[in-house]
């Protein structure tokens, strides 16, 4: 009974933190980390101590589907070049450049150690990265790379992870550990997919909206553990099960499910973003008591430099990469997909260098650690210290640069909302055309009058109770699927759309 009148306690004190992160225009997850470290240090306080495995499936596993649902294939395939660069080239850079300054801390550290304290800290937290990222809202084709990285980059690290770890039990081999890891990239990949198409024979079969939704979050814990059963990456699973559902456009769910779902979709995400920052914080009592004075004070300061290392390798990279870009630019052109893309800048390549933000899943590798693993305990230290130093100097931080950067307001969405609705209206007059009822010409005038606003950049949302409006939902439903299967209009548009469609499809049923 304690233990639930403490997270009652920390629920109700994270929306306090919440609600002063708003007023003072912070992002949430490092006031959350901050209060939960504080909370960690009362005497008398909780230890809620959770298993490794079950800190992944519990707070990765539903954010992660989240996030890859609202995920743009268009603009990944738009922006993969950069977003490879931070999945492979960023996350080994960090890695090799933390065993170096690791081995350099403790040169009796084994290399195998060094480098799984790496790959540890070397990705940037999907659940960190999005939570910060989607309350300062940066320039579109910023915050596209930044959640394409957030999807994949714990995928490539926790593969370099497994491989360290498994150095340092012994037996480990290159050459069988290369195909192994081929395999279960493959393999992470068609199980995904497949599950995927699965799952997608039975949503819509479900009418019941509680029904619906308890089935929505079993089978994407159920994604996650067959993954892990199975000894695949339940990163990219989960991922991929995630895209492969979302461009599967309406087949799942009726407009009256989907309403409902996406509302407490959203609730459950920020319960677990909440509970997610708080727990890293409440770490730090159990990491603590388990050095000695002496141990706490030479693993800070060694703590202190792996985290400047982190910053300044991701910093330097990502410079380095956006400068020759925009030589490559200079010296032969820019081509780019379209022309709404905006154009790599110097200010862009800062604000994506600066986002760096670590979270659960680097805490969750550091304590799945098995006992007796060479300078555990510093690596647990430096995890926290990495998660928590990230949070709070580089997310209460980014809001200001951003301010400093001034950056331009590239948001092709308003621009793609637009054509998607003047798409949609067309297809509804062209659908109406030489029906002479009533009903007919009143619609016909209503979307004649919609297509006049919205040429003039206004949203013309109307509503109807019969026949004819639910044919025009459908219609429209097809032009804007039509537009995003095209590439003409983004995920983001496209589902700013849908959510219109679907109140329209609920205010025409009889």
């Amino acid at each position: 009974m304690l233990i639930f009148e403490w997270i009652l306690a920390l629920l109700l004190g994270a929306v306090v933190l919440s609600g002063l992160a708003r007023r003072i225009g912070a992002p949430y997850p490092a006031l959350l980390a901050l209060g939960g470290a504080a909370v960690a240090l009362i005497p008398g306080a909780p230890r809620l101590e959770l298993q490794p495995e079950l800190i992944l499936a519990l707070f990765i596993a539903p954010v992660l589907l989240d996030a890859a649902y609202d995920s743009s294939l268009r603009d990944l395939r738009d922006n993969w070049r950069p977003v490879s660069s931070l999945v492979l080239v960023a996350v080994s850079l960090t890695t090799l450049g933390v065993a170096c300054a690791a081995r350099w801390l403790f040169p009796d550290m084994p290399w195998p150690a060094a480098i799984a304290l790496g790959a540890i800290v070397a990705p940037p937290d999907a659940v960190a990265a999005l939570a910060v990222l989607r309350q300062i809202q940066p320039p579109h084709r910023v915050l596209k790379i930044l959640e394409g990285e957030s999807l994949l980059n714990d995928a490539s690290a926790l593969l370099i992870y497994r491989l360290a770890v498994g150095a340092v039990g012994g037996g480990f081999s290159l050459a069988h550990a290369a195909p192994t890891l081929a395999l279960v990239a493959v393999g992470s990949v068609v199980v995904g997919y497949g599950l995927a198409r699965v799952s997608g024979l039975f949503f819509h079969r479900i009418t019941d909206v509680p029904s619906s939704v308890i089935v929505q979050f079993v089978s994407t814990f159920g994604v996650w553990i067959v993954a892990e059963r199975l000894g695949l990456s339940g990163v990219v699973t989960i991922v991929v099960y995630g895209v492969t559902v979302a461009w599967r456009p309406g087949a799942q769910l009726s407009a009256r499910l989907r309403i409902p779902s996406f509302a407490v979709w959203e609730s459950v995400t920020v319960v677990l973003n909440v509970l997610a920052f708080t727990l890293i914080g409440l770490q730090i009592r159990p990491i603590l008591e388990a050095l000695s004075p002496h141990e706490r004070l030479d693993y800070l300061r060694a703590a202190l430099v792996i985290l400047a290392t982190v910053i300044a390798v991701r910093v330097a990279w990502v410079m380095t990469y956006n400068t020759g870009v925009r030589l490559k630019n200079h010296w032969f052109g820019m081509h780019v997909a379209r022309s709404s893309m905006a154009a790599p800048s110097a200010r862009g390549g800062l604000l994506v260098a600066w986002c760096g933000m670590r979270g659960m899943v680097t805490l969750a590798a550091a304590l799945a650690l098995p006992e007796g693993f060479p300078y555990r305990g510093f690596i647990l230290l430096t995890a926290f210290t990495v998660v928590l130093g990230t949070l709070v100097l580089q997310g209460l931080t980014l809001k200001p640069l951003m301010k400093l950067l001034r950056m331009p307001d590239d948001d092709p969405v308003r621009k793609e909302l637009k054509l998607a609705r003047a798409k949609a209206a067309k297809a509804v007059l062209a659908e109406l055309d030489g029906d002479g009822s009533p009903a007919a010409e009143a619609l016909r005038r209503e979307y004649g009058d919609a297509l006049n606003q919205t040429r003039q950049g206004r949203n013309a949302r109307a509503s109807t109770e019969n026949a004819l409006r639910r044919r025009a939902v459908a219609v429209s439903r097809a032009a804007i699927s039509d537009l995003r299967q095209r590439g003409e209009i983004g995920d983001d548009a496209y589902r700013a759309l849908e959510e219109e469609f679907d109140w329209l499809e609920l205010s025409a049923r009889e």
